[in-house]
C-alpha cells in the first residue's frame, strides 16, 4: 500500500465512509463459497468458535423467526446478538445486540480494523471480499470482541450451505421453509433449493424445520440422518393450533416433544403462527438439552412483544396503509390469506415494486384475486424490474387470476405512486405496499419521515 503510516491505520474516517466502503463492495456481487470468509476470519484467529449461534435460514419466515428469538431471549435475561439481511432503516440494524443497533463509532473501528485485510485477499487469486462477506466478518468482531453476547441468533444471507454465514457451527440449527426464491442461484427445483437451505445442518446439531411439501422434507431428513442430527419436524415432532385472533394479537397452543404450550404472539397472520412455532421448538431444544432457563411467562412476554417492521405493518391510519415484504409465491399467498382475516375493508388498493431476479408469475396469481386497484412501480435499486415488465406479467394473467374490473396504474416513480396510492385509498378502503424489500424501505421511511433511512441488503 503507498498510504502513509497514519492512513493505513484508519483509512476510513466517518462512520459514512465506513458505509460507503462496504457497500461499494457490492459490485463485486454474490460469490457462493466460504473460501474468503475462511481466510478472511483465519486472519482474525477465528474468534466465530468462541460463540454460540442459532443459525437461521428459509425461503421466508427468517426474520420473524429471528425477531421471535431474539424478543424471548432479551426477556428471558440472556444477552442476545441479532445478524440480519436486509435491513429496513439503516446499515447498523443488521447488527443488533439485545435489540440495539451497533453504534456508528464501534462500525467504523472494526471497518479499519477489516480493510487492510480485505484489501491484501483482494490481491490474491480469491479476489475482492464481497459486500455480505464483510459485513459477516464485522459481525463476527462485533460479537467475539465487543459486546461478547450469551447467543447469537444468526440469519442466513441466502440459501445455506454455500453461504457465507454458514461458517459458523450453532447450537440449534431453524430451517423455517423452503419455496421458490434466488432460482437463478440456488436451482429451479424445490428439491434443489431444499439442498442450499439444509446445507447449515452440521454433524451432531439439531434441527427444527416447518418445511411442509414433501419433497422438501424428504432432502431435509435425507440430510440431517446424514449429519447424525436430530431433526424436530412440524407436522411430526411439534404440531400447533391456532386459536383466537383479535386486539392486534393472535394465540396458538404448541404441541412438543417435551409438552404443551399456549401462547400469544404480537406478529399477525396465519404464517406467523407457524413461525412461532418453529421458534418454541427451538426453544424447547435449549430448554430441554443445553440448560437455557426460559420462565414461561418471559416467553410469552417475549412472544407477545415480538415487532418486525414491513411484515403486515399498519404504518399510516388516515389513509390506512399496511406495509408487507412479500415478495415470493410463498409470501404473497400468505399476504392474500391474512389481509381479509386482519383488517376490514371495502377496495383493497395494492402498490408493487420487484426486483428483476424473482419468480414473479407466481406472487401475482396469489394477490391479483383480491386486488380491486393495482398500482405497478419500481424500486429505486439498481436492480429493479421495469414497471412496464411487470405490466405484460398482470396483463398475461388478467382473465385467469384478476377481478373482472381490476384497475392497473403504471407509475415508474415511486414516490408519486406513493401518492397515487394515499389518494386512491379512501376511508374504507386498506392501502398496501408489497414487493421488494428495498420498496418497502424507502415507503416506510417516507411515510413514517425518517430522515436517515439508508436501506439496502
Amino acid at each position: 500500500m503507498n498510504e502513509r503510516d497514519g492512513e493505513q491505520q484508519t483509512p476510513l474516517r466517518t462512520y459514512s465512509e465506513a458505509v460507503d466502503w462496504i457497500n461499494g463492495l457490492i459490485p463485486f456481487g454474490i460469490r457462493p463459497g466460504l473460501d474468503r470468509i475462511y481466510a478472511l476470519m483465519e486472519r482474525f484467529g477465528n474468534p466465530q468458535r468462541r460463540l454460540k449461534f442459532i443459525h437461521v435460514a428459509g425461503t421466508n419466515g427468517k426474520g420473524s423467526s429471528c425477531a421471535f428469538l431474539t424478543s424471548v431471549l432479551v426477556e428471558s435475561g440472556y444477552s442476545v446478538g441479532t445478524y440480519t439481511s436486509p435491513y429496513i432503516t439503516k446499515f447498523t440494524n443488521r447488527f443488533q445486540y439485545n435489540g440495539e443497533d451497533i453504534p456508528e463509532n464501534v462500525l467504523l473501528e472494526l471497518s479499519n480494523r477489516l480493510y487492510p485485510v480485505v484489501q491484501e485477499l483482494a490481491a490474491t487469486e480469491m479476489g475482492s471480499p464481497t459486500m455480505f462477506e464483510v459485513s459477516t466478518a464485522l459481525a463476527i468482531l462485533y460479537y467475539a470482541e465487543v459486546c461478547y453476547p450469551d447467543v447469537i441468533v444468526w440469519e442466513t444471507g441466502l440459501g445455506g450451505r454455500m453461504d457465507v454465514t454458514n461458517i459458523v457451527t450453532p447450537i440449534v440449527s431453524l430451517i423455517t421453509n423452503v419455496g421458490y426464491d434466488h432460482m437463478d442461484i440456488l436451482g429451479d427445483t424445490l428439491e434443489k433449493i431444499a439442498g442450499e437451505k439444509a446445507g447449515i445442518i452440521k454433524p451432531g446439531v439439531p434441527v427444527v424445520s416447518c418445511a411442509e411439501q414433501p419433497e422438501v422434507v424428504q432432502v431435509i431428513k435425507a440430510e440431517a440422518a446424514r449429519k447424525n442430527s436430530t431433526l424436530y419436524l412440524l407436522g411430526e415432532q411439534f404440531n400447533y393450533n391456532r386459536g383466537e385472533l383479535g386486539d392486534g394479537k393472535q394465540t396458538i397452543t404448541f404441541k412438543g416433544p417435551f409438552r404443551d404450550i399456549t401462547a400469544e404472539i404480537g406478529l399477525l397472520g396465519e404464517h406467523q403462527c407457524k413461525n412461532a412455532s418453529g421458534v418454541l421448538m427451538v426453544l424447547e431444544v435449549l430448554r430441554q438439552y443445553m440448560a437455557f432457563i426460559l420462565d414461561d411467562e418471559d416467553v410469552n412476554r417475549g412472544l407477545r412483544q415480538t415487532a418486525w417492521a414491513g411484515r403486515l405493518e399498519l404504518v399510516s391510519k388516515e389513509p390506512r396503509i399496511v406495509l408487507d415484504g412479500a415478495h415470493n409465491p410463498e409470501g404473497a399467498e400468505s399476504l392474500a390469506r391474512s389481509l381479509p382475516e386482519i383488517f376490514q375493508y371495502d377496495k383493497l388498493i395494492l402498490m408493487m415494486g420487484m426486483l428483476s431476479n424473482k419468480h414473479h408469475q407466481g406472487y401475482f396469481k396469489h394477490i391479483l384475486p383480491i386486488v380491486d386497484t393495482l398500482i405497478l412501480t419500481e424500486p429505486d435499486f439498481r436492480r429493479k424490474m421495469d414497471a412496464e415488465a411487470l405490466l405484460s406479467l398482470v396483463e398475461e394473467l388478467k382473465e385467469t387470476a384478476a377481478k373482472p374490473d381490476l384497475e392497473i396504474i403504471v407509475e415508474p416513480d415511486w414516490r408519486a405512486a406513493l401518492e397515487k396510492l394515499k389518494s386512491q385509498t379512501k376511508a374504507e378502503d386498506l392501502g398496501v405496499v408489497s414487493g421488494t424489500l428495498y420498496l418497502i424501505s424507502d415507503v416506510r421511511a417516507a411515510l413514517l419521515h425518517q430522515t436517515d433511512s439508508e436501506k439496502g441488503w
